[in-house]
């Protein structure tokens, strides 16, 4: 898997963990203390983020790390 695969696997699973919670991306972002845009580019994987934006993803949605990463 390419990096940008991942980046773009990753935010597929946070986009479907964030509607699966009845969550805007503004909701999921705030949550984050990030902005909506910030979230966007996240999803859409056009960054790629630190183990630690991954951390706090995981917390607001409230799943563990490992569940955001498996696909």
């Amino acid at each position: 898997m390419t990096k940008e695969e991942l980046k773009k696997k990753i935010g597929q699973r946070i986009v479907e963990l964030r509607i699966k919670r009845g969550w805007s991306q503004s909701d999921l972002a705030r949550a984050c203390n990030k902005d909506r845009q910030a979230m966007e580019k996240l999803e859409n994987g056009k960054v790629n983020p630190t183990l630690y934006s991954l951390l706090e993803i995981s917390r607001a949605l409230g799943v563990q790390l490992k569940d955001l990463v498996s696909f």
